[in-house]
């Protein structure tokens, strides 16, 4: 449920706290009912600082503070990743290291495979964290989950990161072969952006 007298988006340039050309494309996509004018952290050619914090929650706000203040503009910042339930939450907050520097998603999601090895378990969970922080150091948090089961070998070529391994609840389709505006309508991103857009974007 949505916190009242959270703070409000008053329009204008708004800054996507993120390096990653697919979270920034989501992110917009998102956005775009609401006429607002995003530039990305990369397009800025700002720093990316190190994610320190120990939750998802921790990460998006520690990002979208350092881009707000770093840019003089509110900033909107998300922290996500998957966890396997075989594998006690992991990767979670480290989704991305286990990419490793040269974000190989295929390589991350044949490791995910490898720990699997002998375990029924499937279960699995994407987590978005989403921060909206203002240069003044006010922020609003908010999180989305969805549940669903992993699969192998990938399967489609939509999305980015783990998409193609993760078949969410009452679908036959992995993320990577949903339309994505599909996947808009339902992933863990879109559900904390439900929330955001209930708290900051309305009256």
């Amino acid at each position: 449920m949505a916190r009242r007298f959270a703070r409000q988006f008053e329009g204008g340039k708004l800054v996507v706290a993120s390096h990653n050309a697919g979270k920034v494309r989501e992110i917009r996509d998102l956005l775009a009912p609401f006429g607002v004018d995003v530039v990305s952290a990369g397009e800025l050619d700002l720093p990316e600082p190190e994610e320190t914090g120990t939750t998802f929650a921790a990460n998006a706000e520690l990002k979208a503070l350092a881009a707000a203040q770093a840019s003089g503009l509110p900033s909107l910042s998300d922290d996500s990743g998957l966890a396997v339930e075989a594998l006690l939450g992991q990767p979670g907050i480290y989704s991305a290291r286990w990419a490793g520097p040269t974000k190989d998603f295929g390589a991350a999601m044949q490791r995910i495979e490898n720990e699997l090895i002998g375990m029924d378990d499937r279960r699995a969970h994407f987590v978005c964290a989403l921060t909206l922080a203002w240069p003044d150091g006010h922020m609003e948090t908010f999180e989305g989950r969805v549940d669903g089961t992993l699969v192998w070998p990938p399967r489609g070529d939509r999305g980015f990161g783990y998409d193609p391994i993760f078949q969410p609840e009452g679908h036959t389709v992995t993320f990577a072969e949903m339309d994505p505006q599909a996947k808009h309508a339902m992933s863990h991103r879109a559900r904390a952006f439900a929330q955001l857009v209930a708290a900051c974007f309305k009256d």
